[in-house]
């Protein structure tokens, strides 16, 4: 190879490099600062624009009164490709559907899941609520 396309691999490589560091920061930085409570609700919402919706099953309600952990969970379950998952979320922000929940259970719902990742579930967030005349 001549020292001109050892120069020009060489260029390349380091840019290469230089590219990769500067996307590897840049995803860290982006992680950096977001409370826990931030990070949910961009899963929840991140779920509700790319989920299908499968029909689920409201399980029960548990309103948790740990003071380190406090949170209110619906427990439901649904079936996607003949498997069936049990799930929870912690719908302590939002308050419409907290207001209803101590009744929903045995309710039919739907729910919205990953389709790359079925047990990424959600049954509401800001956007939508799979319980009908909720939210």
């Amino acid at each position: 190879m001549n020292p001109g396309g050892r120069l020009t691999l060489g260029l390349a490589a380091a840019a290469m490099v230089a590219g990769l560091a500067a996307w590897l920061v840049a995803r860290a930085r982006g992680r950096q600062g977001k409370s826990p409570e931030e990070i949910e609700r961009q899963r929840r919402l991140d779920v509700h624009r790319r989920g299908r919706i499968a029909v689920g099953h409201v399980v029960d309600f548990v309103d948790s009164d740990v003071p380190e952990s406090p949170g209110r969970l619906i427990l439901y379950k649904y079936e996607v490709g003949g498997v069936t998952y049990e799930a929870a979320q912690d719908i302590s922000s939002l308050a419409s559907l907290v207001a209803a929940a101590h009744g929903l259970a045995g309710q039919t719902a739907s729910v919205k899941y990953d389709p790359k990742r079925p047990t990424n579930s959600i049954i509401a967030c800001e956007e939508w609520c799979g319980i009908k005349n909720i939210g």
